[in-house]
């Protein structure tokens, strides 16, 4: 009896279709092969085989929260009645998004957090100072390890399908009985297998930019409560940091979970740094896929998405051409603040000066990155150009501080989201691109491509 591949692109038939095709075409007998999301929650729900629409309840590896959503958590989980987390080494609490506190109610979010982590002798709560903004911290700090499923009242929590976890953002309700149980129901999401050939000619080309010519491709609800597993020889040459990064913005196509199958540079990042085993899952040969969509990034230019959807992208060169003037250029965040985003940035910036229209904020994404920074010289780079290296913070990023937008002003930023407003002023603008193109804008005060200026 034949398995049936669906390869029918992002116009794929819903899930529904699929699903009955595989019923009727396996017999009640026949095992089907899995994708990596599929075996994953399998395995966590204590189940040998299971499909895609699947209801089903999975143990949780670790919950997450910050100070933004982390206190309605904490009211929530009081409601419920219980007195101690199902594990005081699995819940982790990180003050990240208006932390150091910039008034009197962040600090209050941020004191609430911090009590409700004494109250429960939480191991894993990191007060500002020993942190870095959680989805950069928690995959550095070996907190998150291959095979996990993993909860957190923040979207961009599906970063760490980047080391072959399911990864998945809830909302605070359901975090809160996650924290009480160890436990939360899930219905299996259908995978779209997102393929990558070839390797860039461009040099400045990253996992930034195949993420949002992905984007570009299917758009932002393209993908919607789907895993996305990303695949082929441009993700098998990706390094960690850039694989985080794709993973970090499957949720800017509505996915539930980004996903990257784990190989001997996810285990060679983990080594040493995993605070328990690890399990690596593969996709079946046969595992069944509500869509299949292929990019070819040999010829790949760096990215630009313009206002006011991550899906409105355009190459660095359309963008160049246009000469749009910028006010303020933002590296860092959970996308784009790891060691390899700072790294290209610096050698876009050293020996140059910012354009004296521009304000620059570099944002590390954890105390560790930063003291690398400073100790292989690039904070120094930074300042010497004209730029502000910052405490490790969400900050600009979600409109929160250091960086807001005024009316009419136009920003260039690594971060993962340019909605309206999302920076400040609903009449600001958001330009996403990858940190050299951030860099090189902030040099010639325009979007400007890296080849302009190196």
């Amino acid at each position: 009896m034949k398995r049936v591949q669906v390869t029918e692109g992002i116009s794929a038939r819903c899930g529904e279709n699929i699903l009955l095709e595989r019923y009727l075409e396996r017999g009640s007998d026949e095992q089907v092969g899995m994708t990596i999301t599929e075996k994953i929650l399998a395995a966590h729900a204590g189940l040998e085989e299971v499909s895609a629409g699947d209801l089903l309840t999975a143990k949780l590896d670790l919950v997450l929260a910050n100070d933004i959503t982390g206190p309605l958590a904490i009211k929530e989980f009081a409601k419920i009645g219980v007195e101690k987390v199902f594990d005081q080494d699995k819940v982790v609490l990180i003050p990240d998004h208006f932390a150091p506190a910039k008034d009197i109610p962040s600090a209050q979010q941020c004191f609430e957090v911090k009590c409700f982590a004494q109250k429960q002798q939480l191991k894993h709560y990191y007060e500002v100072g020993r942190n870095g903004i959680e989805h950069c911290f928690l995959p550095e700090q070996g907190l998150v390890v291959p095979g996990d499923v993993v909860i957190g009242a923040d979207s961009h929590t599906c970063t760490y399908g980047g080391l072959g976890a399911f990864s998945t953002g809830v909302g605070s309700t359901d975090l809160a009985v996650g924290m009480a149980q160890g436990e939360l129901w899930f219905r299996v999401p259908e995978t779209m297998k997102v393929v990558l050939n070839g390797k860039p000619k461009n040099p400045w080309v990253s996992g930034k930019d195949y993420i949002l010519a992905v984007i570009g491709k299917i758009g932002v609800d393209g993908a919607r409560y789907m895993a996305m597993e990303f695949t082929g020889e441009a993700i098998s040459a990706l390094s960690m940091d850039g694989r985080l990064t794709m993973a970090n913005m499957a949720i800017e196509a509505g996915a539930k979970n980004g996903i990257i199958a784990p190989d001997e540079k996810t285990v060679e990042y983990v080594k040493g740094r995993a605070q328990r085993p690890w399990k690596l899952y593969q996709s079946d040969a046969d595992a069944v896929y509500h869509a299949v969509v292929e990019l070819d990034v040999t010829d790949l230019q760096p990215q630009v998405a313009y206002p006011h959807l991550p899906s409105n992208v355009k190459d660095v060169a359309v963008a160049a051409a246009a000469k749009l003037p910028i006010d303020q250029v933002v590296i860092g965040s959970c996308t784009n603040g790891r060691w390899e985003d700072l790294w290209t940035a610096a050698q876009i910036l050293k020996n140059k000066k910012v354009h004296p229209d521009v304000r620059v904020i570099v944002i590390p994404g954890t105390q560790d990155i930063y003291l690398q920074a400073v100790r292989e010289g690039l904070v120094e780079i930074f300042i010497q150009a004209g730029a502000v290296v910052s405490t490790p913070t969400c900050g600009p990023c979600l409109g929160g501080y250091m960086g807001i937008l005024a009316k009419g002003e136009r920003a260039v930023s690594t971060t993962n989201r340019n909605f309206i407003g999302r920076m400040g002023h609903p009449e600001s603008e958001i330009y996403l691109t990858n940190p050299a193109v951030a860099a090189a804008s902030a040099v010639l005060g325009r979007i400007a491509a890296p080849e302009e200026v190196v």
